[in-house]
């Protein structure tokens, strides 16, 4: 099985490299030289890197968000994560006009960090009879911190700065514009080491306390990795929904909960569905593409409807 899901994200990552604006002379890739190889080191590989370390980072984001609050319907899209990273954004471009990338990332984690352990906080007030009713209050609760984001960026005549980040879009990823999402791969593999204790954490608090595993501590070092992982996709490539949704619900039923086994699968299919959005996009309306924060909110925002279906019948 895992040799067929490898052999599936190869051929992507080869599409995704063949696909562009513009017909690629291959030919010319054996001098080293040229446009050609130009083409494919300053702007294609960077964008293949791009989208795998995003894919693989949000849909573990996502896994990692549902043992957390022990629901199958979060995500950062969910959560109110993405839009708190946004509002982040515009108050570091108010506060400290002159920041670099890594400052405006550093207010995007600290609103991200926080409305995350509000979420989580409102989440376990509150007694759900229906599970369906967890991701709706996320929903209410993104679309809170999106108004006071909108709000703020009016406020302060930054609204078409704000457009940049509203939709997920790879076409201005090229060399030297995207290297933040190497901090995605550490939080990976930490959230690889902490497998196990997220596993445990799912099981719910008095569980996890009864064998001895810190419930705080862990759920706080989790959400912390997602904190990580969304403000740096948020500052390169913008808000991409639902990938950190679909992924973990359909690794999980056919493989289960348990993390330490489940991780990389989920990783590696965050990364493949992220590709072949991306690549449907460029060919949509080729040579122009449709940004991929439209077709994962479209892909993922079918995949969510019927998942609710599903558990309401």
């Amino acid at each position: 099985m895992r040799a067929r899901w490898l052999g599936c994200f190869a051929l992507l990552c080869a599409v995704s490299l063949c696909v562009g604006a513009g017909r690629m002379p291959w030919q010319q890739l054996a001098t080293f030289s040229g446009d050609a190889w130009l083409t494919l080191t300053a702007s294609r590989l960077p964008r293949l890197a791009a989208l795998v370390m995003t894919g693989a980072g949000l849909s573990v984001c996502g896994v990692i968000l549902q043992h957390i609050v022990r629901n199958k319907f979060v995500e950062p899209g969910t959560t109110g994560g993405l839009d708190a990273a946004k509002l982040g954004i515009l108050v570091s471009l108010v506060a400290l006009p002159a920041a670099g990338t890594a400052g405006r990332m550093l207010f995007a984690l600290v609103f991200c960090l926080l409305a995350s352990l509000l979420y989580v906080a409102i989440i376990r007030r509150i007694q759900f009879r229906n599970t369906v009713l967890v991701p709706v209050v996320g929903l209410m609760y993104g679309s809170v911190l999106s108004a006071l984001a909108e709000f703020y960026a009016y406020r302060h005549n930054i609204l078409q700065s704000m457009q940049g980040w509203l939709l997920g879009d790879f076409s201005r990823i090229v060399q030297g514009r995207y290297e933040i999402l190497y901090i995605i791969l550490p939080v990976v593999l930490l959230a690889y080491v902490y497998a196990h204790r997220f596993t445990v954490l799912g099981m719910g608090e008095e569980v996890a306390s009864n064998l001895g595993l810190g419930y705080g501590a862990t759920a706080a070092v989790g959400l912390l990795l997602v904190a990580v992982t969304v403000s740096a996709t948020v500052i390169a490539v913008g808000a991409i929904p639902f990938v950190g949704l679909v992924v973990p619900q359909w690794v999980a039923m056919r493989r289960g909960d348990n993390l330490h086994r489940t991780l990389p699968l989920v990783a590696l299919g965050g990364a493949s569905l992220l590709l072949a959005c991306d690549i449907v996009g460029r060919l949509l309306i080729h040579p122009f593409e449709v940004p991929i924060g439209l077709t994962a909110g479209a892909v993922g925002g079918v995949a969510f409807l019927g998942m609710v279906l599903r558990r309401a019948r």
